[in-house]
């Protein structure tokens, strides 16, 4: 079976789940991701990128008891899987393998 890769946008959102722990609800991750990123992502984007990462068995949900704070309405927390701290870490090491022999910033060439 092939292992399920993870693009940019989900490498991201799966970061900012696991740095939120228990604060990693939509609104939270999505502030997180445009903070981060320097750009801001619409709700929709935000959501199907968690819905992939569950769907990828890198993420699990869990919905709250309705908080009087929100209109009696519940949260939808989110959490890396086992799988899902994996995939952070290869994402780490295939980045340190990729920069190794880099070691000052590069500079424009002059052609």
């Amino acid at each position: 079976m092939r292992k399920a890769g993870v693009g940019s946008l989900e490498l991201t959102v799966l970061l900012s789940v696991a740095r939120l722990r228990e604060d990693g609800y939509g609104l939270a991750i999505r502030r997180d991701v445009a903070l981060r990123m320097g750009r801001d992502y619409s709700v929709g984007a935000i959501y199907t990128t968690l819905e992939r990462l569950q769907a990828k068995r890198l993420l699990t949900s869990r919905t709250t008891a309705p908080t009087p704070t929100r209109g009696g309405r519940a949260r939808r927390l989110f959490s890396v899987t086992a799988a899902g701290h994996r995939t952070i870490h290869e994402a780490r090491n295939l980045t340190k393998a990729v920069w190794s022999g880099i070691g000052r910033p590069l500079s424009p060439s002059r052609a």
